[in-house]
């Protein structure tokens, strides 16, 4: 006897019309700072300004990509896409992660070939194509933040705009210090700098991503002691076979094998037991599974499964 317990995606994991436009938004607005910063880094020969339009370019990729992917959640589920295009927002923060570790790479090299060998870089026009990027995120970031924690995508482009902005602080510093002191290495530092900030968060990314795409446990969730629950409920003998991943934010599922009574399933009492089992593992943990596919079986089934993989 087998069951399944499924919903319609979770209102808080889902991203709504206004976040949609949210995207839409920030989208433009970075689109403007990655011209903007192109221009610039072409005219001043800034590493730090030439990495923080790269990685503008990185958050305006990412950022469509996130739209795409937040207009592509919205389709419902059929019979060839049982869970519809929820994990394509796993795929889109993957996506802008390797990106950024693309550009992180490229600004390490760079920066370190120009401490050695520092270009000459005018401070004025860098200072000011660092302030229209500083003012230009601050925007993107107030735009995001009311929606940074609906789901992987829209946190990884929160995150973007986030470090972005301080990477035009760290242009904005650059100009400072060559303006003040003549000191051009202050260039190739910012670009380090930058690069510092985009390499760590993107593996970061990356780790989430793939604990998703791997199937692993959802954090939080011990599936010890969700066993262990399960064989504390009356009538169970044996629990085995559990699964547990996520399919996308806030959906986590699970499955298991249980072995009841016999006689369970002559006096009616099965059902009951499928359904104090679907309640454990969706109110009683951390982590509430309110997708659960619990298959109930006899002891003599098991036994059956035990002889039939003996003699595989």
């Amino acid at each position: 006897m087998g069951a399944g317990h499924s919903h319609g995606p979770a209102g808080d994991a889902a991203v709504a019309p206004a976040h949609r436009r949210w995207l839409a938004i920030a989208f433009g607005i970075t689109a403007t700072i990655v011209v903007a910063q192109a221009v610039g880094a072409a005219v001043t020969g800034s590493l730090a300004l030439l990495t923080d339009t790269a990685h503008a370019l990185t958050d305006a990729v990412g950022l469509l990509v996130a739209l795409v992917a937040a207009t592509l959640m919205q389709r419902p589920a059929d019979k060839r896409r049982t869970w519809g295009f929820r994990r394509i927002e796993v795929i889109a923060a993957l996506g802008q992660a390797t990106l950024l570790v693309a550009v992180g790479t490229y600004a390490a090299v760079e920066g370190v070939r120009r401490l050695v060998a520092p270009p000459d870089v005018p401070s004025t026009e860098l200072l000011v194509f660092g302030v229209v990027g500083l003012v230009a995120n601050v925007v993107g970031i107030a735009i995001l933040s009311s929606s940074r924690g609906a789901n992987l995508n829209m946190r990884a482009a929160f995150l973007e705009v986030l470090n972005d902005t301080l990477g035009s602080l760290g242009v904005i510093v650059a100009a400072v210090v060559i303006a003040t002191t003549g000191y051009q290495r202050a260039d190739a530092i910012a670009g380090l700098f930058i690069a510092l900030l985009i390499v760590p968060r993107a593996f970061a990314i990356m780790r989430q991503t793939f604990r998703v795409l791997m199937e692993y446990t959802p954090e939080g969730l011990d599936l010890d002691e969700v066993r262990a629950h399960m064989l504390s409920l009356d009538h169970v003998r044996d629990v085995h076979d559990v699964h547990a991943s996520t399919v996308a934010t806030g959906l986590p599922v699970i499955s298991a094998h249980v072995v009841v009574d016999d006689a369970c399933f002559a006096d009616g009492h099965a059902p009951a037991i499928l359904q104090r089992i679907r309640t454990c593992v969706a109110e009683h943990f951390p982590v509430s599974v309110e997708h659960s596919t619990i298959q109930l079986e006899t002891a003599a089934l098991r036994e059956r499964e035990h002889a039939t993989a003996g003699h595989a």
